[in-house]
């Protein structure tokens, strides 16, 4: 199950699960997309389902996860990857509605995911592997963005929790810190102010943006057997933003 899934790093992550032999669930808002990638997928020889979800909805999470266990018998890994940033925000100038929706989104809604995930692969004899999408911006404040910041340190407080609760029952719970990457989102910004491609990138030892593939296959990874000694982490796949 993948959320975000209509565009940028979900829709890397859709193509290379499917590429390495799983059963994707495509989730997201805009339905049209989820629709096309998955008859992409599909005409490849995959197996893809599209279900259209927003994850500030427990029901429509509920419904995706109940979905995929009805169409595929299990729900084996889950990447909870949906969120939205606002950049350029200070705390005293974050109203009430900016806060409201970056927690909904980024903290809600990887908690919705979670808790009906979990039951599902509690139920399972080969328990699950779940990677939540957090940020640099979960390790250290980064530009104007307090609510954002905050958001993102939540979202590694739910991986670490559910690791910690869940890992004797062989449930893997992971965080992926993400750098700068060139979605859909970050473009859109950058094609209206040009000139702040050279502060996002400033951090990066390899001063460029990821490419939303390059942290689609460290999301695949942390849900293989490959890294099946790994749980409650922070992966830092930004270009060495934490390293400076």
């Amino acid at each position: 199950m993948i959320t975000g899934a209509s565009s940028g790093i979900g829709a890397a992550a859709a193509r290379q699960f499917a590429e390495a032999g799983a059963a994707v669930v495509l989730a997201a808002r805009r339905l049209d997309r989820l629709t096309g990638l998955a008859d992409e997928i599909n005409a490849r020889g995959g197996r893809a389902l599209a279900v259209a979800t927003d994850v500030t909805s427990s029901g429509d999470v509920e419904r995706a996860v109940t979905l995929a266990v009805e169409t595929y018998g299990s729900l084996d890994a889950a990447f909870n990857n949906a969120g939205w940033g606002a950049m350029g925000v200070r705390l005293h100038e974050t109203d009430e509605a900016l806060y409201d929706r970056m927690m909904d989104v980024n903290v809600r809604g990887v908690f919705h995911c979670m808790r009906h995930q979990i039951p599902v692969m509690l139920e399972q004899a080969t328990g699950g592997a779940i990677v939540n999408t957090s940020s640099t911006a979960g390790q250290f404040a980064t530009g104007a963005a307090a609510a954002y910041v905050a958001a993102k340190h939540a979202v590694l407080g739910l991986t670490r929790a559910g690791a910690a609760e869940y890992g004797e029952r062989g449930i893997r719970v992971n965080a992926l810190m993400v750098g700068s990457t060139r979605t859909e989102l970050l473009q859109g910004a950058l094609e209206a102010a040009p000139e702040l491609e050279q502060a996002v990138v400033a951090r990066a030892i390899h001063k460029r943006l990821a490419g939303p593939e390059e942290i689609a296959r460290a999301a695949v990874w942390l849900c293989t057997d490959q890294a099946s000694f790994i749980t409650g982490g922070a992966v830092p796949v930004d270009g060495g933003c934490s390293a400076v």
